[in-house]
């Protein structure tokens, strides 16, 4: 009975005594330039090294965090087998604790409670999302789609700015953030998207967001986001410690599913672990986490209801809009039949992106701009659900801060997210996708000359 008490004590109290340092951690980065190296570093990610980047390849670049403890083991290893390791981030709770200055430079930006200059709590983004619900009546609604592990809800707004005035089938887009617990700019972008919707004078804006229903979810992994507030700001996965397993020292890393693998379409078969000790350990079976099945019913139902057009979902950090399929490469893009369009659409959205602050995205399928992966949320949004018009963003920066985005930069990532998206909402109407006509001899064509292309480019 003691036990019990001391336990439940500790889940009181305990994040205010057990957050984890990061203190003299580094970030270094790595640079393969061969298949040989490229095992020297699979081989060394099983020594408990934190690799930041998922999957790897000659000449890509390699983020790998390193505890003080581990610094010279790893820095003599490295020299022994010719790597060439640059240190990218000298203290990483450096970078952490700036997160937790609002930034002073930041443009003036607030809906109610909420502001731009900050990373929130989920308990404050959720709040301010009931807030909106009071503010905006005629237009938000709050809406739970499911739980998580921990029982939290996964919570959301639907934003319908022509309520009661609408003929015939809506059109509808769904936005989703914060999968990945770590990726701090992926709410605070989700929810700079939904200020923009509500406020925003910009006539391009207002058409994107009166034209359609949209259903907005900064936080799907609830769990996750809140542990990395209260206990270990680099946490990934989800919460749930069903296949616990030891990891090394490391007791609690064996723990959570990584929720953007957890999908049941083409699952764990490139880009997924089988390890639950690994960052991208994809769970015992598909959708096996309440969290997927949440998402996966409610694109479903929305489907069922409504002529549901997009699905954007948010990440960070890499620059890229990423198109399904993730798993393919070459021809193989055409897996997705109105991949031609969907290329388009977003090297379309990118320029415009660009013009904003000169940042510059990468387009393409995972597989070929960043690294394979199976089981996805958005590769199943366009796989299963055949929802016409789908992405992945991967947002600021490239690795020079990585998942810990200073405060000075949400607002300009915001902003050009924001040209993006309306850039890519004033193509696939242009392509017909509104009317239906994206489906018929037009996009066929496409794939047919697109696919010809490619042949002749892979010659």
């Amino acid at each position: 009975m003691k036990s019990i008490a001391i336990i439940a004590l500790f889940g009181v109290f305990g994040s205010a005594f057990a957050v984890n340092s990061y203190e003299n951690y580094k970030v270094y980065k790595v640079v393969p330039n061969s298949v040989e190296q490229v095992q020297i570093l699979v081989d060394l990610r099983k020594e408990g090294y934190d690799f930041w980047t998922d999957v790897f390849d000659v000449g890509s670049d390699v983020r790998i965090m390193v505890s003080p403890s581990q610094d010279e083991e790893f820095s003599q290893y490295i020299t022994k087998v010719r790597l060439n390791a640059v240190v990218a981030i000298a203290n990483v709770q450096e970078l952490i604790n700036a997160q937790k200055i609002p930034a002073e430079n930041a443009r003036s930006s607030r809906l109610g409670s909420y502001s731009w200059d900050r990373y929130y709590s989920l308990s404050e983004i959720h709040a301010w999302l009931d807030e909106l619900e009071t503010t905006f009546p005629d237009y938000v609604k709050t809406v739970t789609v499911g739980r998580s592990y921990e029982g939290r809800e996964i919570k959301g707004v639907v934003i319908d700015l022509k309520a009661g005035n609408r003929e015939g089938t809506p059109l509808v887009g769904m936005i989703e953030g914060g999968i990945h617990a770590r990726e701090w700019i992926s709410p605070a972008t989700v929810t700079w998207i939904i200020k923009e919707f509500l406020t925003s004078t910009d006539p391009d804006v207002k058409f994107m967001a009166e034209t359609l229903v949209w259903h907005i979810f900064p936080v799907i992994n609830p769990d996750g986001y809140l542990y990395t507030f209260n206990n270990d700001r680099m946490w990934r996965k989800n919460r749930n410690p069903a296949n616990h397993v030891q990891c090394g020292t490391d007791d609690e890393i064996g723990n959570g599913i990584d929720l953007n693998r957890n999908f049941d379409f083409v699952w764990r078969t490139i880009g997924a672990s089988s390890n639950p000790c690994d960052q991208t350990y994809s769970g015992p079976t598909p959708s096996s986490e309440l969290e997927a099945i949440a998402i996966s019913n409610y694109v479903l139902q929305l489907k069922a209801s409504g002529n549901m057009i997009y699905y954007f979902a948010f990440h960070s950090y890499s620059q890229m809009i990423l198109v399904p399929y993730s798993h393919v490469t070459g021809y193989g893009v055409l897996e997705a039949e109105n991949y031609p369009d969907m290329y388009e659409i977003a090297i379309r959205g990118a320029e415009k992106l660009t013009a904003r602050h000169g940042t510059q995205y990468t387009v393409g399928t995972s597989a070929e701009i960043l690294y394979a992966v199976s089981g996805s949320s958005f590769d199943w949004v366009k796989g299963v659900a055949d929802i016409p018009i789908v992405y992945l963003f991967e947002l600021r920066d490239i690795g020079e801060y990585g998942f810990l985005l200073p405060t000075e930069q949400i607002i300009p990532n915001a902003e050009e997210i924001m040209d993006c998206l309306v850039e890519m909402e004033k193509t696939t109407r242009k392509l017909g996708y509104y009317t239906g006509a994206a489906n018929g001899v037009v996009s066929s064509i496409l794939a047919v000359t697109f696919g010809v292309l490619m042949m002749v480019l892979n010659y």
